[in-house]
């Protein structure tokens, strides 16, 4: 007679083990070296699926094998529970994003420890809750005391069906990554942070992320957008305005033929 694997019996058994040694509960006070696995926080926009158990359970087998070496792991989880997704699951189902996100991270937290991921569920975050926000807003005051929040008016990439800007990396062949829609051209005023103050640090710590992927990296560069070069201002024939350009290439200047 074929046998099959009692998962529901043996894996609720070693869970059960688990919390009560408390085995992913990490103990600042340790003297054994530090390890901090941290993987991306999911959107609590519906129940998780393949994809993510592939995601979540790669990062399990991580911070098992380090712990394994003798390592002090710190795999802390949190919701992402503001923004776009969120908001559009809440319209989907006909219900206040209140609701169907804490219902969300009810469903996903239930499936995670039903599939035997280890994580300090004491340090769990949500990013939609005021204990967490309160924080970002303090960091957000911060940086406009220092002048490194300002409001401006910008081009952006908006996608009229879900309603919001695009990054550059969300819009393919012109259209929406997660609507599929047409993206335009819109000029809105918005809040900026002033990453030109920090761009050479930026790139030059970059260098030492050697074990990212070069894409990633790539990505990375085009994000801080830095560039050197000058800015020439060509006088208009009967105008006291100028024209200013700003060029990488001020080598090929006399080539200029037209504007």
């Amino acid at each position: 007679k074929e046998q099959t694997y009692p998962f529901k019996k043996i894996e609720a058994k070693w869970q059960k083990y688990w919390r009560k040694i408390e085995l992913f509960k990490m103990d600042p006070q340790s003297s054994r070296p530090k390890y901090y696995c941290l993987m991306m926080f999911p959107y609590p926009s519906s129940a998780l699926h393949v994809g993510h158990g592939r995601n979540y359970i790669i990062g399990d087998v991580v911070a098992r094998f380090i712990m394994m070496k003798g390592y002090n792991v710190l795999t802390p989880m949190g919701w992402d529970a503001f923004g776009l997704p969120a908001e559009n699951a809440a319209i989907k189902d006909g219900v206040h994003p209140k609701i169907s996100t804490l219902r969300n991270i009810t469903q996903m937290k239930k499936q995670l420890n039903c599939w035997g991921t280890g994580y300090d569920w004491d340090r769990e975050l949500s990013s939609c809750l005021p204990d967490y926000y309160k924080w970002t807003q303090w960091i957000f005051l911060k940086l406009y005391e220092k002048g490194l929040a300002f409001k401006k008016k910008a081009a952006v990439n908006w996608c009229p069906s879900c309603q919001t800007i695009l990054a550059n990396e969300q819009v393919i062949e012109g259209r929406c990554w997660r609507c599929d829609k047409q993206v335009t051209e819109k000029v809105l005023e918005q809040w900026f942070f002033k990453i030109t103050a920090y761009a050479q640090r930026l790139l030059d710590d970059l260098t030492k992320l050697k074990e990212w992927p070069q894409r990633v990296r790539i990505m990375q560069q085009n994000w801080i957008g830095r560039s050197v070069g000058v800015r020439i201002d060509f006088p208009i024939v009967g105008e006291k305005e100028v024209l200013s350009c700003f060029t990488t290439r001020v080598d090929t200047i006399f080539g200029a033929t037209y504007m």
